[in-house]
C-alpha cells in the first residue's frame, strides 16, 4: 500500500512537470481590444498634387496605341496629411490616350494627348486631373508648337513619333476632397511622481549616547 501511494505521488509529480513545460512552450494568447481605437476625421483637399511616374512607354510609333488605350503609372512620393501617409508611394495609377495622329509625309510629326485618370488605392479609385499633349519632332512649325504649353497642356519633344518614355514623371491633381480617418494619437503618459521614503527617527537613548 505504501508503494502504491508513493507511485501515485511520483506520477503526480511527473504530470505536473509535463504540464508546466507545456504551459511554457504554448503560444501566448493574443488579446484584442474591447473597443476600436479612436480615430480623427480629416480630409485630403481637392487639387492635392500627386507626382506619377510612367511604368511603360507610350508611343504612336508603329500604331502601338489607339484612342482609349490605357497605361500604368505609379505614385512617386508619399501623399501625407501631417505625419500620416494617405497614399503611399508605389500606389498604382492609370492614364488613358484620348487623341492621337500618326506621323505623315513632309515631316509631319505624330501627336498624342493623354489624361491621367485615377489612383487605385486598395481597390478604391481616386479620380485625378492631368492632361498632356505629346508631339514628335517634325518640321519647324511642329517643333515650335511642341515647346509651347497651352492652358493645362504640357508639351514634350521626343522624336518624330510622339513618345512618352518609361520613367517620365507627370504631375496630377486630385479632383475632389478625400475624407480620411486618421488614428487618434494618445497623449504621452505623465511620469510617475517619485515616492517619498520615510526617514526613521532616532531614539532618545541613541541621541543621548
Amino acid at each position: 500500500m505504501k508503494y502504491s501511494l508513493f507511485g501515485a505521488a511520483a506520477l503526480g509529480c511527473v504530470a505536473s512537470m509535463v504540464s508546466a513545460q507545456d504551459s511554457q512552450t504554448a503560444a501566448p494568447i493574443v488579446a484584442t481590444a474591447v473597443q476600436p481605437a479612436p480615430v480623427a476625421q480629416a480630409s485630403l483637399p481637392a487639387n492635392t498634387e500627386i507626382m506619377l511616374r510612367m511604368n511603360d512607354e507610350v508611343t504612336t510609333r508603329g500604331g502601338k496605341v489607339e484612342v482609349g488605350h490605357t497605361f500604368r503609372l505609379s505614385v512617386v512620393d508619399d501623399v501625407r496629411i501631417g505625419n500620416f501617409v494617405v497614399i503611399p508611394r508605389g500606389t498604382p495609377a492609370t492614364g488613358e490616350v484620348t487623341w492621337k495622329t500618326g506621323k505623315g509625309a513632309f515631316g509631319k510629326s505624330g501627336k498624342m494627348e493623354i489624361d491621367l485618370r485615377y489612383v487605385d488605392l486598395n481597390g478604391r479609385r481616386i479620380p485625378l486631373s492631368g492632361h498632356y499633349r505629346q508631339e514628335g519632332e517634325g518640321n519647324t512649325v511642329a517643333t515650335v508648337a511642341a515647346v509651347v504649353a497651352v492652358g493645362v497642356f504640357g508639351a514634350f519633344v521626343t522624336g518624330k513619333s510622339a513618345t512618352i518614355p518609361q520613367g517620365r514623371e507627370l504631375k496630377a491633381y486630385t479632383v475632389e476632397a478625400l475624407p480620411v480617418a486618421l488614428p487618434a494619437v494618445a497623449p504621452a503618459p505623465m511620469p510617475a511622481a517619485p515616492m517619498a521614503v520615510p526617514v526613521a527617527a532616532s531614539s532618545p537613548t541613541a541621541a543621548s549616547n
